[in-house]
């Protein structure tokens, strides 16, 4: 059980001054990709802002864990693998974003191989789909997708349910976000054979039921659709195209985010 404001009074209540817990797990994160550049530099030409290292840690920071910012890292065998090394050293963790899309320079994988196990390294979801998962070092790794936003869902969606189970906790309604049911406004097109993840407005009608609408802008670089929405619309990997009106999955984002 997670503690809580509730849980720490009960404890208190019945006299107890100390409990067993799990520890806070460490997570080590760090962005990689030599077009990466921090905020609050001025940004160089055919240069972007590094945002996915500030999401993950608002992300982890909110499941209680605690980081170990590397900062951005290039893309380089040897700084990977000496930032993999000082990772493993302290954390349990390690998440990096960006390097294990097809086409990126496959350091990443490569050192997972020389230093731990792939278990996968594409899954089928969108968006998200390049995600490497294994061991480096010992250490549980994620390899996220470099977009802003398919680092959310994959955190969301995958690594959220593992950290919270290194948390220890059993109970398996807790390990996914809270879902709820909502009627969808407008058709939706989707491929039948991957799991989707739209970003939704949910809001409650006339009539008293839970309604959601897509938000025009979709792409996996686009995080601002990340600040408008307020949920996630749970496409199921069986699914084809949703029609109007139809009832749909939603994850609220209120509280995860």
């Amino acid at each position: 059980h997670r503690l809580n404001a509730a849980s720490m009074g009960l404890i208190a209540s019945l006299g107890y001054a100390q409990v067993n817990v799990f520890l806070q797990p460490k997570i080590a994160i760090f962005s990689t990709g030599n077009e990466l550049q921090k905020p609050g530099e001025s940004l160089s030409e055919n240069k972007i802002y590094d945002s996915n290292r500030f999401s993950l840690r608002g992300l982890l920071e909110r499941l209680g864990c605690k980081v170990m910012d590397l900062g951005i890292v290039p893309d380089q065998m040897e700084s990977l693998r000496d930032t993999l090394h000082e990772a493993a050293k302290t954390c349990e963790v390690i998440i990096t974003s960006g390097g294990v899309s097809e086409g990126d320079a496959d350091h990443t994988k490569a050192l997972m191989k020389e230093l731990g196990e792939v278990y996968f390294n594409t899954i089928a979801i969108r968006p998200g789909r390049p995600l490497a998962f294994g061991t480096v070092l010992d250490r549980m790794f994620f390899g996220l997708p470099g977009n802003p936003v398919a680092v959310m869902v994959t955190f969301l969606s995958l690594v959220r349910p593992a950290i919270l189970k290194l948390m220890g906790i059993g109970d398996p309604d807790e390990l996914v976000p809270r879902t709820l049911m909502a009627k969808c406004d407008v058709a939706i097109r989707k491929k039948a054979g991957r799991s989707e993840f739209q970003r939704g407005v949910a809001l409650v009608n006339a009539q008293g039921e839970l309604c959601v609408k897509p938000i025009k802008e979709q792409g996996s670089g686009i995080l601002s659709s990340m600040v408008q929405a307020n949920c996630l619309i749970v496409l199921d990997h069986e699914m084809s195209d949703v029609q109007a009106q139809s009832w749909v999955k939603i994850w609220p984002l209120d509280g995860l985010l």
